[in-house]
C-alpha cells in the first residue's frame, strides 16, 4: 500500500486541474449554453464514451449494483446531477472570484461532514494544515488584496455555489460506502443516474430557453467537460479517496484556484504575480504538513 501512495497523490492533482478548466469554461460559455443543458449533455456524452467499453463489466457487476442501488442513487444525485448543475447555474449570476472562493472551503466542509457522519477526527496539526491550504487558495483568489473581501457582493449564485460545495463534500465522504464493484462500472452507473435525474430538468429548461446552437465553441466545450472534468477527474478522484480518505484527498480541492490562475497565465496571457508564489507555498506547505505521520497529536 505504501508504494501506491506517491502515485495516488499525483493522481489527486489532476482532478483539480481539470475542474479548474471546468470552472473557467463555465463562466466563459455561460451565455452560450444554458446551465442544465451544459450539465445534462456533459453526462450524456461522458456516458456514451464509457458505455461501449464498460457495458460488459456493468452486466457482471449488476447483482451488486442492484443490491447497493440506494447509495449509488444518492452518489449520483449529490456528485453528478446536483453539483455541476448548481455550479453552471451559479456562473450565470455570480463571479468567477466568488465561485473559486466558495470552492476553497470544501476541504473544511468535508472534515465537518466526515465527523458528523462517521466521527472521523483530525489532529490539531492537521487542522492547522487545512487552514494553511484554505488560506493559500483564498490568497490566490483575492490576488493578495484583502480589500477585495470587503468589496465582495453576494447574490443568489453564491448561495447555489455554497449548496453545491456541501453536496459534493457529502458525495466525497459517502464514497466510502460505494459498492465493491469495478471502478468503471461505478463511474458508468453513477453517470447514468445523473443523466436520468437531469432529464426532466433539461426538458423543462428546453421549453424556456432558445434551442442550443451547436457552434464550434459549444461542441468543444461539451467534449472537454465530458472527458476531462468528468471521466478522468471522477475516476482519479474516486480512486484517491478510496486510497487515502476524504479528509486527506479533500485538501487537493484548494489547487483549483491555483490551476485556474495558471491556466489564465498560459492561455490568456496573464502574468505570474507574487500572490501566486505565496499561494503555492501555503498550499504546498499545508498538503505536506497534513500528510506528516504525526498521529500522536491531540485530535479535535
Amino acid at each position: 500500500m505504501k508504494n501506491k501512495f506517491p502515485l495516488i497523490y499525483l493522481l489527486l492533482i489532476l482532478p483539480p486541474l481539470f475542474w479548474a478548466g471546468n470552472s473557467v469554461l463555465a463562466r466563459g460559455v455561460a451565455e452560450l449554453i444554458p446551465p442544465v443543458a451544459m450539465s445534462f449533455w456533459r453526462w450524456v456524452i461522458a456516458s456514451a464514451i464509457l458505455l461501449p467499453f464498460t457495458w460488459k463489466q456493468v452486466l457482471r457487476d449488476w447483482p451488486k449494483i442492484k443490491e447497493a442501488w440506494k447509495i449509488i442513487f444518492f452518489l449520483g444525485l449529490f456528485g453528478i446531477a446536483s453539483f455541476n448543475t448548481l455550479l453552471y447555474t451559479a456562473a450565470h449570476s455570480t463571479t468567477a472570484l466568488n465561485i473559486a472562493l466558495t470552492q476553497s472551503v470544501m476541504p473544511v466542509v468535508i472534515v465537518v461532514i466526515s465527523f458528523v457522519l462517521f466521527r472521523d477526527r483530525i489532529s490539531l496539526f492537521q487542522l492547522f494544515a487545512i487552514t494553511l491550504c484554505t488560506f493559500g487558495a483564498g490568497y490566490i483568489v483575492i490576488h493578495g488584496e484583502w480589500q477585495r473581501l470587503v468589496q465582495l457582493e453576494f447574490v443568489l449564485g453564491d448561495l447555489l455555489m455554497l449548496l453545491a460545495v456541501c453536496l459534493y463534500a457529502l458525495y466525497s465522504v459517502l464514497l466510502r460506502k460505494r459498492p465493491d464493484i469495478h471502478p468503471m462500472s461505478f463511474l458508468t452507473t453513477t453517470f447514468a443516474v445523473g443523466v436520468v435525474l437531469l432529464l426532466p430538468l433539461y426538458l423543462w429548461e428546453a421549453q424556456q430557453m432558445p434551442p442550443l446552437q451547436l457552434t464550434r465553441p459549444v461542441v468543444f466545450s461539451l467534449l472537454y467537460v465530458a472527458f476531462c472534468p468528468s471521466i478522468l477527474a471522477y475516476l482519479f478522484w474516486n480512486k484517491g479517496i478510496h486510497e487515502v480518505g476524504a479528509n486527506r484527498a479533500g485538501l487537493y480541492i484548494n489547487l483549483i484556484p491555483l490551476f485556474a490562475s495558471l491556466l489564465a497565465i498560459l492561455f490568456l496571457g496573464e502574468r505570474f504575480q507574487d500572490y501566486h508564489l505565496i499561494g503555492i507555498i501555503l498550499i504546498a506547505s499545508g498538503l505536506l504538513l497534513f500528510n506528516l505521520p504525526l498521529n500522536r497529536s491531540r485530535r479535535v
